[in-house]
C-alpha cells in the first residue's frame, strides 16, 4: 500500500483537528481539576490521528481494520461519558470527541475541506460558551416562536409554492415563490432589527434606535422623530442623528435586495449610493455622542411583522403590474415617472420592481437611474417631514443632512 503526500496530508488534517479541540478543552479548564473530563490536548490529538487513519484505511480497502479502530475509539468515548455522568451530566467534551472522530474519518477519506470546516465550527461553539449562554438568557417565548414560524415559512411553505402563475394579459406573470421569498426577506429584516434592539436595550439612544428602525422603514423613523422633536426634553442632535442613521440604512437595504434579485442592477446602482451614504454616515457619527433615550416607536414589537411583510408583498405585485404597463405604454419615460411617484412612499417596492425589470431584459443602467430617482424623491419627502413637522435644532440638522443627501443623488442623476 503506497503512502503518498495526499494521504499524509489527510491524516495531518485529521490530527490537527483533534489538536485544535484539545487546545480549547485545555484552555477552558475542562481537562484539569476535580471536574476534569476524560480528554485533553494529547487525547484529542491522538483521537484525530486514529480517525484519520480509519478514514484512510477505509478508502484503501482495509474496511475491517478501519471499523475496529474507529469503533474501539468510539467505545472509549462512550465509556468515559458513562463514568463521568455519575457525578456530572455534562457531555460537551464527549460530544466534541465524537465530532472529531467523524471529522477525522472524513479527512482521512479525502474530504479535508468539509472536515476542516466542521472542526472550526466545533472550536468556535466550544470557545463561545459564555457568550452563547448569555445570548440564550436574553431570549424568551416571543423570540423562539418567531424563529420557529420563520423556519416553517422558509422550509415548508416556500418549497410548496409554484414558480409562476400566468400570463395575465399585458400585466405579465405572478411568481408566487419569488413573492414569498420577499416576505421572508423583509420579515427576516424585521426579526433582525427586533433582536438587535433586545441586544442594545430599549433606551440606548435615538441614534441606535434610528439605525435599527431603518432596517424596516427610514420614512417611519423620520416621521416619528420629527414628531418627538416637538416635545421638550428630547435631544435635537440625537434625534437628527437617528434620522440620518435610518436614511443611511436605506442604501444597504436597496443594494442587498438588488444583489439578491438582480446582481446587474446592484452593479449599476452602487456608485449612486456612495456619496449620500457617506454624507449621512459622517453626520450620524457626529451626532451620536448626544444620543438620549430610545423611542419605542422606532421598531416593530412583533419580531416577524408577517402581516406587514405580506402587505408589502402585495404592494410589490401591484407596483410590478403598474410599472410593466407604464413601460409598455410610455417606454423609459413611463419607467422613470412611475419610479419617481413610487419613491414618495415605498422604496422597497420600487427596488423589487426595478430588479425584476432588470432581470427581465430592461437595461441595468436604466433601471438603476429609475431606482435612484425613486430614492431621491423619498429623500425629499423625508426632508420635507423634517422641515415641516420638526422643531428647533432638529429641523435644521435633520433637514440639512437629508438635503445634502438629496443633492448628492441629484448630482449623480445629472451626470
Amino acid at each position: 500500500m503506497t503512502v503518498g503526500v495526499d494521504i499524509l496530508w489527510r491524516v495531518v488534517v485529521a490530527t490537527l483537528g483533534g489538536l485544535a479541540v484539545g487546545l480549547e478543552r485545555e484552555w477552558s479548564g475542562h481537562a484539569t481539576g476535580a471536574t476534569a473530563r476524560f480528554a485533553g490536548l494529547r487525547t484529542f490529538t491522538m483521537m484525530g490521528l486514529l480517525a484519520g487513519l480509519s478514514g484512510w484505511w477505509w478508502t484503501a480497502g482495509l474496511v475491517g481494520p478501519a471499523v475496529v479502530l474507529f469503533a474501539g475509539t468510539a467505545v472509549i468515548v462512550v465509556l468515559a461519558y458513562v463514568a463521568g455522568s455519575r457525578t456530572d451530566i455534562d457531555a460537551t467534551t464527549e460530544i466534541a470527541a465524537m465530532v472529531i472522530l467523524a471529522a477525522g474519518v472524513m479527512a482521512g477519506a479525502g474530504q479535508t475541506t468539509m472536515a476542516s470546516g466542521i472542526v472550526a465550527l466545533t472550536v468556535l461553539l466550544l470557545a463561545e460558551k459564555s457568550r452563547l449562554h448569555h445570548m440564550v438568557g436574553h431570549l424568551g417565548r416571543t423570540e423562539l416562536l418567531a424563529a420557529a414560524r420563520f423556519a416553517v415559512m422558509a422550509t415548508v411553505v416556500l418549497p410548496l409554492l409554484p414558480e409562476e402563475f400566468g400570463p395575465l394579459g399585458p400585466l405579465g406573470f405572478v411568481r408566487p415563490r419569488q413573492l414569498w421569498t420577499l416576505v421572508l426577506f423583509f420579515s427576516g429584516l424585521s426579526f433582525l432589527g427586533f433582536l438587535a434592539r433586545r441586544a442594545f436595550g430599549e433606551h440606548r439612544g435615538y441614534a441606535i434606535a434610528g439605525v435599527l428602525g431603518g432596517l424596516v422603514s427610514s420614512t417611519s423613523v423620520t416621521l416619528t422623530f420629527s414628531r418627538l422633536s416637538q416635545k421638550p426634553g428630547h435631544g435635537d442632535r440625537a434625534l437628527a442623528s437617528g434620522v440620518l442613521g435610518a436614511s443611511v440604512m436605506l442604501f444597504p437595504r436597496v443594494l442587498l435586495a438588488s444583489a439578491v434579485l438582480a446582481p446587474a442592477l446592484a452593479g449599476a446602482l452602487w456608485p449612486a449610493c456612495i456619496a449620500p451614504a457617506l454624507i449621512g454616515l459622517l453626520l450620524f457619527v457626529r451626532g451620536i455622542r448626544d444620543t438620549g433615550g430610545a423611542s419605542r416607536a422606532t421598531g416593530p414589537d412583533n419580531p416577524l411583522e408577517i402581516r406587514a411583510a405580506l402587505q408589502m408583498t402585495l404592494v410589490f405585485q401591484c407596483v410590478l403590474f403598474g410599472v410593466t404597463l407604464a413601460e409598455t405604454w410610455f417606454g423609459d419615460a413611463g419607467l422613470f415617472g412611475s419610479a419617481a411617484v413610487l419613491g414618495l412612499t415605498d422604496v422597497d417596492a420600487l427596488t423589487v420592481s426595478m430588479a425584476q425589470r432588470a432581470a427581465g431584459g430592461t437595461s441595468a443602467d436604466i433601471a438603476a437611474k429609475a431606482l435612484t430617482m425613486g430614492i431621491l424623491t423619498n429623500t425629499l419627502v423625508k426632508t420635507t417631514m423634517a422641515l415641516v413637522i420638526g422643531r428647533g435644532r432638529y429641523r435644521v440638522l435633520a433637514g440639512a443632512g437629508l438635503g445634502l443627501m438629496a443633492v448628492a443623488l441629484l448630482v449623480w442623476l445629472a451626470v
